[in-house]
């Protein structure tokens, strides 16, 4: 494989303006997640971004942005437009996408997605964890994954809710917005029209499935932080305190 990490960026937010730029401890939230990505060491890393801003804060901090259209409605969208500038011969054979509001991802769960990519039945590949809390289990922001287990730590998934599923007794798997997209993968859904199981539960990867896509996940152990609100941000601050940071 020869991989390449994008991280969608933009400027818009509604519920956090411009949480993007947000300071962390003296750096704007998206170079952490630049150097998560980084210290993943997988492959080359780029931001990839509609918003001049960004990409400053990122070349300021030694890192690599590219400029996309200000028109993507989604960052599968937007990666698949910084790809076809980055790479036109077509030499990244495996698109990470890490979204640029992870400020904590754990660099060996960015590598984990990377291990069903050797099965070239495998379109894509994302992470989940184990649900602990038993709000989570029936709150519809967490997003759930249903699946068979076909190695340990590793799932074909079938599925994907808000809802609390699958019934009975036994574990909920929190899925974690991260992918490993194969390129003609890539190159398909973005060309793909929104499917009716997508629209309904508001889930875009639900498209990949509905259209015959294989999508496997990784175990990872903890659920990295998402930063939405002012709350989150606080969170995020109080994690990365200290020289780690």
């Amino acid at each position: 494989m020869n991989p390449i990490v994008l991280i969608p960026a933009r400027l818009a937010s509604t519920r956090l303006p411009a949480k993007a730029l947000a300071d962390i401890h003296g750096l704007p939230m998206i170079v952490h997640v630049l150097r998560r990505a980084e210290e993943a060491d997988i492959g080359a890393v780029v931001v990839a971004t509609d918003t001049p801003a960004i990409a400053e804060a990122v070349q300021a901090a030694g890192g690599r942005a590219v400029m996309t259209g200000d028109h993507h409605q989604s960052g599968s969208d937007r990666i698949a437009e910084a790809l076809a500038r980055l790479d036109p011969e077509g030499r990244h054979d495996v698109i990470v996408n890490v979204q640029g509001d992870l400020p904590s991802i754990a660099p060996r769960a960015i590598r984990a997605s990377l291990a069903p990519m050797v099965d070239p039945a495998v379109a894509l590949a994302t992470l989940v964890a184990e649900i602990k809390e038993d709000a989570d289990r029936t709150a519809s922001q967490v997003v759930k994954m249903i699946g068979s287990e076909i190695a340990p730590g590793r799932f074909r998934c079938l599925y994907f809710t808000r809802a609390t599923a699958p019934w009975g007794e036994g574990p909920l798997w929190h899925h974690i917005g991260l992918y490993a997209w194969r390129r003609d993968a890539l190159s398909r859904f973005v060309a793909l029209p929104p499917s009716a199981l997508e629209q309904r539960e508001k889930l875009e990867q639900l498209r990949a499935l509905e259209a015959g896509m294989r999508i496997d996940a990784m175990v990872v152990d903890d659920v990295p932080l998402g930063v939405d609100t002012l709350s989150d941000l606080d969170k995020a601050r109080r994690l990365l305190a200290g020289p780690a940071a």
